[in-house]
C-alpha cells in the first residue's frame, strides 16, 4: 500500500515537471493514458478480462472514461499550470465528500448520516481554509484551484456511474480501467494537432516525468491498487486515497521546492478527515483493524 500511495502522491509532481517547459496540458494527458493503456492492456488479454465487453457496456465505459479520466486529468493539469502540486493532491482528495453530496439525491444507499455528514462539513470547512489562506495569489490561481476541485466532482461522478451502469456486468476491474483508458487516448489524440504538443523549450526533465507519469502514476499504479483489491478487500484498498496527498506534499516541499504553510496543513487535515468520514472511514477502519 506505501508504494501505492507513493506512486499516486507522485502524479501530481510528475504532472508539474511535465508542464514546467515542457508539454502541454492536452499532450501530457494523452501520453499518460496512452502509455497506462499499453501498460494494461497486455495483462487484459492474459487474464482474458477483456471477453465479456459487448453490448451496452461498452458505451457506458466510453462515458465512464469521459467523466472518471478524460475532463478529470484535463482540469487536474490545466489547474497545475497555476497552483502547486501539493495543493492539487489536496484539493483532489475531496473526492469523498463530492461522492456524499451526490448520494443525497442520486444514491439512497451512500446518503449521509451521523459522521458522514459531520465529514461533509469538515471537508468543505478544509476547502475553505485553502482557499481563503494558499490561493491568494490572484484570479488565475484562484481558477486553477477551482478546476482541480471540479476534477474531485468528476472523480466522484465516476465511482457512481460505474456502480448504477457498469458493475453486476461481469467485467473484472481491470478490463474497466484498460478500456477507460484506451478510450480516453484515443478520444484526446485527434485534439493534439489543434492545441500542439510543445509549449516552449522541451527540458529532459519534462519528458522523464511524463514518461514516469503514464507508466508508473497511472499504469503500473492501476495494477497495484486492482491488486489490492484482491488481496486485501476494497475497504482495506481505499485507505491509500488519504496516504497519498501527504506524499504529495512532501515531494512539493523538497523537490520542487514549494510552499508549505499553516494552511496547507491546516487544509489538509480537514479534507483528509473530512473525506474520511463522509466515506464511512470510521466503519471501514474499524473493520480493516478487525481483519488485520
Amino acid at each position: 500500500m506505501g508504494v501505492l500511495a507513493a506512486l499516486w502522491g507522485a502524479s501530481y509532481l510528475f504532472i508539474k515537471v511535465s508542464l514546467d517547459d515542457g508539454f502541454t496540458p492536452v499532450a501530457v494527458v494523452f501520453v499518460r493514458t496512452a502509455l497506462a493503456a499499453l501498460v494494461l492492456i497486455p495483462v487484459a488479454v492474459r487474464r482474458g478480462a477483456l471477453a465479456g465487453l459487448r453490448g451496452p457496456v461498452l458505451g457506458w465505459l466510453v462515458v465512464l472514461a469521459l467523466v472518471q479520466v478524460v475532463v478529470p486529468f484535463l482540469l487536474i493539469t490545466v489547474g497545475e499550470l497555476h497552483i502547486s502540486s501539493s495543493l492539487a493532491a489536496i484539493l483532489v482528495s475531496s473526492s469523498p465528500i463530492f461522492t456524499a453530496l451526490l448520494a443525497l439525491r442520486f444514491d439512497a444507499d451512500e446518503r449521509s448520516r451521523g459522521w458522514r455528514a459531520v465529514g461533509i462539513l469538515v471537508g468543505i470547512a478544509g476547502v475553505a481554509l485553502l482557499f481563503g489562506v494558499d490561493l491568494t495569489g490572484g484570479r488565475e490561481e484562484v481558477l486553477g484551484g477551482l478546476a482541480v476541485l471540479v476534477a474531485g466532482l468528476a472523480y466522484a461522478i465516476g465511482p457512481l456511474t460505474s456502480k448504477h451502469r457498469v458493475q453486476g456486468t461481469g467485467l473484472a476491474p481491470v478490463a474497466i480501467v484498460t478500456v477507460t483508458m484506451t478510450v480516453s487516448a484515443v478520444v484526446l489524440a485527434p485534439v493534439l494537432p489543434i492545441v500542439g504538443v510543445i509549449d516552449g523549450d522541451l527540458q529532459p526533465d519534462s519528458t522523464g516525468s511524463l514518461l514516469a507519469l503514464g507508466v508508473a502514476g497511472t499504469g503500473v499504479a492501476f495494477l497495484i491498487f486492482y491488486t489490492l483489491i484482491a488481496d486485501v478487500g476494497p475497504a482495506r484498498a481505499s485507505l491509500v486515497a488519504y496516504i497519498a496527498p501527504g506524499f504529495s506534499v512532501v515531494y512539493g516541499a523538497a523537490i520542487l521546492d514549494e510552499s508549505i504553510g499553516v494552511g496547507t496543513i491546516g487544509g489538509l487535515a480537514l479534507i483528509l478527515a473530512g473525506s474520511f468520514l463522509a466515506a464511512g472511514g470510521r466503519v471501514s477502519l474499524a473493520r480493516s483493524l478487525r481483519r488485520a
